[in-house]
């Protein structure tokens, strides 16, 4: 791909990295033979085929007005723009016919491309007289953009049955003991949330902005996310029979959704004992195995949130989980739970490397100073924080409902990042959030005393 001189020192790198993300994308895309494109794997979700066209459609509907672009397709510009968040009991009704044909997408997608990058390209030789172009705000949206569905795509398809995919490799059970679960005193001290516009770490989203020190008095946090055996204690004590342990909402939840034990788990009877109990798998992504009981929980915040008070504890507030993250016993602060180095495959799992969690204690080197392990990679941590804007929020003018459409009292922040998080996004002020109910996504959690 050309380069352009939007801004030398900055935009090459941006649009290797384009490259890299697109390739990303199709990497995970080629994984859906052409007979499960039209799948819907999550039923709260589009079907595939939507994906194949989202990501080109945003990049199109981001860059093209500013770069007074005509669009080819405008009706697939509409079809391909938004995406579906699951809230409530209503779930799309559309079927197959009501999609375009694959081969119609993929022509759309190889002209957006084209057009896109010689616009770009046209727009670095001139001299781009648009900041978010300029100063590469739009390009660091794309690629970002791009490298969260690269996710999204990852925990649909772990969805698909096996057989609708085209497998990478086979999944091995990992049945190593779990490590005995301990709490870490925290210190008092200052939690420093998002960052700066004055001095700004580098890009980040409308709702990273602006930088919001918290005072935390001191309070004791897991040493390790809940692993599956600990959840298990949990399951087995019956958890999910006793409406004590949640809110009532989230009560009334599972009662209708029939929800036993976690989206993630399939349970087996072992019949070849005197008498028989249930055992659990794990839903891999290509294939089930045994349950690895040292790898970290996949739950909903609902689920988290009753394990949390069937134990005692709480889940932590973001500024709680930042004091634990990025916080030293000195009053300082770190980019990265380690310190300054940058991510690499020694710190967490996280940045593509694999398709499953791996045991908590696996990557003793990415622990905070305090001590705390695997806060980033191997699952989202759910947080008992509404998504919400910090001081002197200002949306971004050219998608200005990324964040505001979702400060609504129904979504809960999310840190550190799963398997399939992209490296780019492991940033001490990156928030994820989703709702308390949605089974399918890769989030766990540790509990806090206060």
């Amino acid at each position: 791909m050309a380069t352009s001189r939007l801004a030398p020192q900055l935009h090459p790198t941006l649009l290797s990295r384009m490259a890299e993300a697109r390739a990303r994308t199709d990497a995970v895309l080629q994984m859906v033979p052409d007979s499960s494109v039209y799948d819907r794997p999550v039923p709260e979700r589009h079907r595939l085929i939507f994906y194949l066209g989202h990501l080109e459609a945003f990049d199109w509907n981001l860059f093209g007005p500013v770069l007074a672009l005509k669009s080819r397709e405008p009706e697939l510009d509409k079809l391909f723009a938004f995406g579906i968040d699951p809230i409530g009991d209503g779930l799309p009704t559309d079927t197959p016919d009501d999609w375009p044909s694959i081969s119609r997408v993929q022509n759309y997608n190889q002209g957006v491309r084209t057009a896109l990058d010689d616009a770009l390209y046209a727009a670095g030789e001139a001299g781009s007289s648009v900041r978010e172009i300029a100063d590469g705000t739009l390009l660091n949206v794309a690629i970002e953009h791009r490298l969260m569905h690269a996710e999204t795509l990852a925990y649909l398809l772990h969805n698909l049955p096996v057989g609708r995919k085209i497998a990478q490799g086979a999944t091995l059970a990992d049945l190593r003991p779990a490590p005995s679960p301990r709490q870490i005193a925290i210190s008092a001290g200052i939690a420093t949330l998002g960052q700066s516009r004055d001095l700004p770490d580098g890009f980040g989203w409308d709702n990273e902005f602006g930088s919001h020190q918290i005072e935390v008095p001191g309070f004791s946090v897991d040493a390790f996310p809940v692993t599956n055996h600990e959840y298990l204690k949990f399951v087995r004590a019956g958890g999910y029979l006793e409406s004590s342990y949640w809110k009532p909402e989230d009560w009334e939840w599972k009662q209708r959704s029939g929800l036993a034990h976690p989206h993630f788990w399939k349970p087996r009877l072992n019949s070849f004992v005197a008498e028989p109990v249930t055992e659990w798998d794990f839903r891999a992504m290509f294939g089930t195995i045994p349950l690895p009981p040292s790898c970290p929980v996949y739950v909903t915040y609902a689920e988290a949130s009753a394990f949390a008070r069937w134990s005692g504890r709480k889940l932590p507030t973001e500024a709680q989980w930042h004091r634990a993250a990025y916080g030293a016993p000195d009053g300082s602060e770190r980019p990265f739970p380690w310190g300054e180095a940058p991510p690499d495959w020694t710190r967490g799992n996280f940045h593509h490397q694999r398709w499953d969690p791996t045991p908590v204690a696996a990557h003793p080197s990415g622990a905070s100073a305090f001590g705390v392990s695997d806060l980033i990679g191997n699952g989202w941590e759910w947080t008992s924080t509404e998504f919400g804007p910090l001081p002197g929020f200002e949306s971004f003018p050219f998608y200005p409902g990324y964040s505001a459409d979702f400060f609504d009292g129904k979504h809960f922040v999310m840190k550190g990042g799963s398997p399939r998080t992209d490296q780019s996004m492991l940033r001490r002020s990156f928030r994820n959030w989703f709702q308390p109910h949605y089974p399918h996504v890769y989030a766990t959690f540790r509990c806090v005393e206060e």
